[in-house]
């Protein structure tokens, strides 16, 4: 029995052997998987610690994204080192063909680095009402490539990351507050200085604008036909388009009341009419 036992074990040893690459190949298997599987546990890990410890949503975000990648990356190398494929070599075939793609995309790899620059910069956030490469919106979120944005009027905008920061940035809400100004123009004959206080006293009572600082009249220009005037008002960010409105509708009706006469704009035209010249004349 002993005789027979010996030449199935080097049977066995035989084709274990002649069959070793499909061990290799299902152990590099199992490790990308578990490395895949780690990999996002890594990353949700990531992200919860970042959001204890408030971490802005664009950030965590890209940070989440990153340490996925890269734990990804690190699983996929590891199990095809396990598999015997000469890794060395493939980097280098990798990073070959990177420069190469690099040269050819050199436009979005522009938009990747512009992104980063977004995202650890932070000149906003979701949510601020912005002014980017001449165009208005509110900020949905910021992606590798693009940054995504949505108007008043509900549309969206997707502005490639490079134009945005190649032009000036405005930030209607990083301090928190706006000033409204509203001018307008009264006739010669008002009394000015009762026109300034009532702005003063209709700013002063719209629940908006606020006490500190506090708001202020100008006399800006003596016009043609106009005295012009200017009211300055302190209001939130999310409150300035309502705060404008009120204030208009309250001076409107306000000025209308005391007799103050907001003059309108208007133009002389004079057509002359020549005849027709008569025979024998030079036009």
């Amino acid at each position: 029995m002993t005789a027979g036992f010996f030449p199935f074990l080097d049977s066995l040893v035989a084709q274990a052997e002649a069959h070793e690459w499909l061990a290799r190949l299902a152990v590099a298997l199992a490790i990308a998987l578990i490395g895949i599987w780690l990999a996002r546990w890594w990353a949700r890990g990531l992200d919860r610690l970042m959001t204890r410890l408030q971490v802005e949503v664009i950030l965590r975000s890209f940070l989440r994204n990153v340490a996925y990648a890269f734990a990804v990356v690190v699983a996929v190398i590891a199990a095809l080192d396990f598999a015997g494929v000469p890794t060395a070599s493939l980097l280098a075939v990798v990073g070959t063909a990177g420069l190469a793609i690099g040269l050819a995309l050199k436009d979005s790899l522009s938009n990747i680095a512009s992104g980063v620059m977004l995202i650890v910069l932070r000149p906003f956030h979701a949510g601020d009402f912005v002014q980017v490469a001449g165009l208005e919106g509110t900020v949905d979120n910021v992606r590798i490539f693009q940054t995504h944005l949505h108007t008043i009027d509900n549309r969206t905008i997707i502005l490639p990351n490079s134009q945005i920061t190649a032009a000036p940035i405005i930030n209607y809400n990083v301090r928190g507050e706006r000033r409204v100004d509203i001018t307008l123009g009264v006739s010669y004959d008002a009394d000015i200085a009762a026109a300034r206080t009532s702005l003063l006293h209709i700013a002063n009572d719209n629940r908006r604008v606020k006490t500190q600082p506090a708001p202020e009249t100008f006399v800006m220009e003596l016009g043609d036909t106009r005295v012009s005037l200017q009211l300055r008002a302190w209001v939130a960010a999310d409150d300035v388009a309502f705060a404008r409105s009120e204030l208009l509708d309250t001076i409107h009706s306000r000025f209308a009341e005391l007799g103050i006469r907001i003059p309108v704009q208007s133009k002389e035209v004079h057509v002359v009419r020549r005849e027709q010249p008569g025979a024998g004349e030079i036009p």
